[in-house]
């Protein structure tokens, strides 16, 4: 109550002052938002092109060795904070750890993770988004002299605006600062995130049309306006069976889910046992071992956003849908293992993507049924098995396609996935990296090698 009364009370004597710095905050998570998926793109296609000359066993394992140490380097002499998926850096930060938040965590996290994933790190751009949409929120609320109950929800609501710039989803970065970041439907609250969330998603698409994202898309029309986009656009049937094939989906994705935050966690843990502190090396070792993985399969897995369109689109057999799946599971965790810079939400898609799109052949083989909302519902399941957050996986999927009519088969798949992984957890795999991070440490200094 006392919290709600001071943000209240900032509002009315400083409301104008207030929005402004909502709206930058917008602002700053699309432009570093921008830049984070354009920088990216501009490594991973360099160094696709070098495979037009060299060989990948040459290629690959020495780029992801030398990005992840240069990335390495960069985090752990400059900005310690910066590494790992930044999602629990912002949880921490709300739940009164000590979280250094400035604009140059923010900045190291944008280079470190432009070359750490540019270079081979199959990991995603959304979680150092809502770290670095956190940081100038939290830049912000300083320069603004906010009490702090209003620093944390600008904080949350920078995170949320990087998850809306990074997916072109305002409504699922909305949902997923209130559903995972905050945990308050206050309506003062909720003005508050969707000022942000929303601004920071059309603001993303003005700088898209203006060319700073060459991986065009959603964008701003001069003559027209705002022009919509889907990124995919599947044929939706809804029919009564496929409620219970969608549960079915939703359970099978829920035990996988479960599983797959277990060996993340586990991952991570193994990595500080055997490597402690030592950041560029694990960086460095584990950018070498992903390049040799991936030197070993076809074209289609050098570039996980390719791996995940054709999943999508259902371009994928069963037997790529099938080794998409096992190598994005234990690449990832190795990714993760190694505390670089980079999210999970997007490879999340990808493995709840090859469950669906697999477990829809096989509907398809045994009773000539052909599902077509499995894949979409899939991605969603998988996100809300492991994140805890139905409604934000809901819509988070919902955004590939921005069509209502896939809203309903993604929620019972996502809901009946979040209800099975509770069973073995209530806690989400952010919640539980939480508590590996932070247990018997006092401050973050002390804690520099994730």
């Amino acid at each position: 109550m006392n919290s709600n009364y001071s943000i209240r009370k900032l509002l009315k004597k400083r409301w104008l002052v207030v929005s402004v710095a909502l709206i930058l905050t917008g602002l700053g998570a699309a432009i570093t938002g921008t830049l984070f998926k354009s920088g990216i793109k501009i490594v991973e296609s360099w160094r696709i092109t070098l495979l037009n000359d060299f060989s990948p066993w040459l290629v690959l394992p020495t780029i992801g060795a030398v990005g992840g140490i240069l990335s390495g380097l960069m985090i752990s002499k400059i900005a310690p904070a910066a590494g790992g998926s930044g999602v629990i850096q912002i949880m921490g930060y709300l739940r009164h750890k000590s979280i250094p938040m400035n604009l140059k965590v923010g900045l190291i996290k944008l280079l470190a993770g432009i070359i750490a994933i540019g270079s081979g790190f199959p990991l995603g751009p959304e979680g150092p988004s809502v770290q670095m949409g956190g940081s100038v929120a939290w830049q912000l609320g300083k320069w603004l002299k906010a009490p702090r109950a209003f620093r944390r929800v600008i904080v949350a609501a920078g995170g949320g605006a990087g998850i809306a710039a990074i997916f072109s989803a305002p409504i699922g970065g909305f949902i997923y600062a209130i559903e995972e970041l905050l945990n308050s439907a206050r309506p003062i609250i909720l003005l508050i995130v969707v000022i942000t969330t929303f601004s920071a998603d059309a603001l993303a698409d003005v700088l898209q049309t203006m060319g700073f994202d060459p991986s065009g898309g959603v964008g701003f029309s001069r003559s027209l306006g705002f022009q919509l986009e889907r990124t995919y656009t599947p044929q939706v049937h809804f029919l009564p069976i496929d409620f219970f094939y969608l549960i079915a989906l939703g359970i099978v994705t829920g035990i996988l889910a479960e599983g797959y935050s277990r060996f993340v966690l586990y991952m991570q843990k193994k990595g500080n046992i055997l490597l402690g502190n030592k950041l560029v090396l694990k960086m460095g070792f584990c950018g070498l071992l992903l390049g040799s993985i991936y030197a070993y399969l076809p074209q289609e897995f050098y570039k996980t956003g390719e791996l995940q369109k054709l999943i999508a689109l259902g371009k994928a057999d069963l037997n790529l849908a099938l080794t998409a799946f096992i190598i994005v599971f234990i690449t990832t965790g190795i990714a993760a293992a190694s505390g670089a810079p980079g999210g999970l939400f997007y490879p999340m898609l990808t493995l709840g993507g090859a469950i669906g799109l697999t477990f829809g052949i096989w509907v398809e083989a045994i009773t000539g049924h052909v599902p077509s909302t499995f894949i979409f519902a899939g991605m969603g399941a998988f996100i809300a098995g492991c994140s805890r957050t139905p409604i934000t996986a809901m819509f988070l999927a919902f955004a590939l396609t921005k069509d209502l009519l896939i809203l309903k088969p993604i929620l019972v798949a996502s809901v009946s996935s979040y209800l099975i992984a509770r069973i073995f957890n209530e806690e989400s795999i952010y919640e539980r990296q939480l508590n590996v991070r932070f247990k018997n440490i006092e401050h973050i200094n002390n804690y520099e090698h994730y």
